[in-house]
């Protein structure tokens, strides 16, 4: 803005509409320069007045100025908005216009390795069905190897006791089985006692007898009960062999007194005496004499004399029981050996 020219006696500077009144005549400007004239003979009161007009003209120009300013900001933002305001307008009509859904071609390099990753995902999913399946059997093993770890003491003795009476830790052949042959030689063996509770009665009539024979020795039922009884404390047990055998050791078991109906073993027998019978002959042939401890309930004694000759039949002499007068009772015998002559 071209600036505006000042009297030397003008107390403010004069706004661009001064120029005009530059132009006019100069009976104007003279006018003018009397009338300024006159004012500084004036009151001071004047003068202060003529200042404040001047100050708030400025101020007013300033205001002016400014406004025009804030009508070019404000078009220029309403230029730029209108120009974002055409292109949001502009994608909005083309994302309308697109398909919904795009086709994408697909090809074999594309599915051969999804059909492989959904094969592969399925056997991940078969196979850790397994892997559960045995974690559980695996827990419950751990569980029961903890049940029997935390069983007490007596158990532990009971199962020991069971499995002593229903197993064969002694591992020899056994000659005397009736399961393979052998039998009893009812002639040369003592007969069985007969207890009025082991009969059974009707109307006083007896019908039959419970008492076990002779050849339940020659059985592996070993329960309480399940013997052969005899009279007294001396009797005998001839045992016809399936084969003839080289004899070497011979084998008492007696059921323990844990498990005894009495509680106590005194029918079990003490001193026996074995013989060996040659099968034409009927010779008789001693093997040795030995004592059967009842706390031992199974063993196994070595025989004391060893004939270079098999034998086709076994004679066992009963000599005395542990206490018991009426009768003695036999649970079960074997007899060890081979069939050829031990070198």
């Amino acid at each position: 803005m071209p600036r505006s020219s000042r009297n030397p006696g003008d107390p403010c500077s004069l706004p661009s509409e001064d120029v005009v009144y530059a132009t006019r005549p100069r009976r104007g400007n003279q006018r003018i320069r009397s009338n300024y004239r006159v004012s500084e003979q004036a009151s001071p009161v004047m003068t202060w007045f003529t200042y404040l007009a001047c100050f708030l003209r400025t101020q007013a120009q300033q205001v002016l100025f400014n406004t025009c300013r804030c009508k070019q900001l404000c078009q220029k933002l309403m230029e730029k908005t209108g120009l974002l305001v055409l292109c949001a307008f502009g994608f909005w009509m083309f994302s309308m216009h697109l398909p919904s859904k795009m086709e994408v071609w697909q090809d074999d390099s594309i599915n051969s390795p999804l059909q492989s990753l959904k094969m592969y995902q399925e056997k991940v999913r078969y196979h850790s069905g397994e892997i559960q399946d045995l974690r559980g059997s695996l827990n419950l093993l751990i569980a029961k190897l903890q049940q029997m770890e935390a069983m007490s003491d007596e158990e532990k003795m009971a199962q020991k006791i069971m499995k002593m009476i229903q197993g064969d830790y002694i591992e020899k052949p056994d000659f005397a089985l009736k399961s393979i042959g052998s039998s009893i030689d009812f002639e040369h063996t003592s007969p069985t006692y007969h207890h009025d509770k082991a009969r059974s009665y009707w109307n006083w009539i007896r019908l039959w007898n419970y008492a076990q024979p002779p050849d339940v020795i020659l059985e592996p039922n070993m329960t309480p009960g399940n013997c052969w009884a005899f009279a007294g404390d001396h009797g005998k047990v001839t045992i016809r062999l399936a084969q003839k055998v080289y004899l070497t050791n011979i084998t008492l078991q007696h059921i323990p007194k844990t498990i005894s109906l009495s509680g106590c073993q005194d029918t079990a027998p003490k001193d026996f005496v074995i013989y060996g019978i040659e099968s034409p002959s009927k010779e008789e042939v001693f093997l040795g004499a030995f004592q059967f401890q009842p706390e031992n309930i199974i063993q196994m004694f070595p025989l004391q004399n060893h004939p270079p000759r098999a034998f086709g039949a076994v004679k066992v002499k009963i000599s005395s029981n542990w206490g018991n007068s009426r009768f003695t009772c036999m649970y079960r015998v074997r007899v060890h050996g081979s069939v050829t002559w031990p070198k």
